[in-house]
């Protein structure tokens, strides 16, 4: 089973890459929130240059943001930097559409994107749309060495329902999704079997990997301790600016709401709702998403929600999770680490060493 881990990416989201890379992660994954974090690309090559194995991957990269040629001229560019240890993790958009008050884009648009991404990297002459128009486009220059279209791009797609999952089977892509504990992983991990089945695709060919969020405890140590909260807090409280979007844009809430966590959910919302200016509260509700617990949503996130969302645990029970994982055939977990929490991936690789 592979590790790897998730960078809420900054300027120096290197010093990160290489100390997991030191460690045996296998992979590093940039997160690409235009609001929220650093640009993923910048990063990505610095991690490059700091780095000689370990795997790097946008994670995920929301193709309404950039246009296809940049995106791949960006790829191309990392690929002459680190020669085949690029990937190309891709979703419909949630945390970079959403932080801009937009919703999920077009599962068609996005294959679309990635047709043209892979055409240009793979050398063709193809149609598509610019500025409105159908226009022909190539790289000019794939042999001046400036750019590497030669090595191999990963292409790992984030999918959660049945559409996207069946889109992920025809690209005969790696399939990305959260995880909030051991039932639900099998569940969607079923869920996208039978997907790469009906697409005719060989069982064992499916690489899946789980983003599970989450603190090594100390025993005795609560689920809600600074400590917890600090690493393990900001995927809890993604359940809280869910439900707020849903209340407030009437967007599509895919993560199941607790019945135990839902006064902490209702609290929330009705907050939420307070939050100026009023045509624009998606502005606040996503301040600090995934990046950090916000101060006046402290008190909502609880032990119960945090033990509910994430894979905060002690070590022991962490391995048993991570076990029940590789025996039900998940290629890859990956850890995010939370800005000024980075000494968490030392508790994480000693699970990653029980897997060695």
């Amino acid at each position: 089973m592979d590790f790897g881990i998730g960078i809420a990416t900054s300027h120096d989201s290197w010093k990160l890459a290489q100390r997991a890379e030191e460690l045996g992660f296998t992979h590093a994954w940039f997160f690409d929130t235009q609001m929220i974090t650093a640009d993923c690309f910048v990063a990505m090559g610095a991690a490059a240059l700091k780095t000689s194995r370990i795997r790097l991957g946008t994670g995920v990269l929301v193709p309404s943001n950039r246009i296809a040629p940049v995106t791949a001229n960006a790829f191309a560019t990392l690929n002459g930097m680190a020669p085949g240890r690029i990937d190309f993790g891709v979703g419909t958009g949630f945390s970079a559409r959403r932080a801009m008050g937009l919703g999920a884009m077009k599962l068609a648009d996005m294959e679309e994107y990635i047709r043209v991404v892979y055409g240009l990297l793979n050398g063709e002459t193809l149609e598509t749309n610019v500025e409105g128009k159908r226009k022909k486009i190539r790289f000019l220059n794939p042999d001046a060495n400036l750019i590497n279209t030669r090595d191999p791009i990963g292409l790992h797609v984030s999918a959660y329902g049945p559409k996207s999952q069946a889109l992920t089977a025809k690209l005969n892509a790696g399939w990305k999704s959260f995880i909030s504990d051991v039932d639900g992983a099998m569940t969607g991990l079923e869920s996208m079997r039978q997907s790469w089945k009906a697409a005719g695709r060989s069982a064992g060919d499916l690489y899946a990997t789980a983003w599970a969020c989450g603190c090594v405890l100390e025993p005795g140590e609560p689920s809600d301790s600074p400590r917890a909260v600090a690493q393990a807090g900001p995927r809890a409280a993604v359940l809280l600016h869910r439900a707020a979007d849903l209340d407030m844009e009437g967007w599509q809430n895919t993560s199941p709401v607790p019945r135990s966590v839902r006064e902490q959910i209702d609290g929330y919302v009705a907050m939420a709702r307070g939050f100026e200016p009023p045509d624009a509260r998606y502005l606040n509700n996503h301040r600090g998403h995934f990046v950090f617990v916000k101060p006046e949503e402290r008190k909502f996130v609880t032990a119960e929600l945090i033990r509910r969302t994430t894979f905060t645990a002690t070590e022991q029970e962490l391995k048993q999770r991570v076990e029940a994982l590789r025996g039900a055939g998940w290629s890859q977990i990956v850890i995010p680490i939370t800005p000024g929490e980075e000494r968490a991936i030392e508790d994480w690789a000693r699970i990653k060493r029980a897997f060695d």
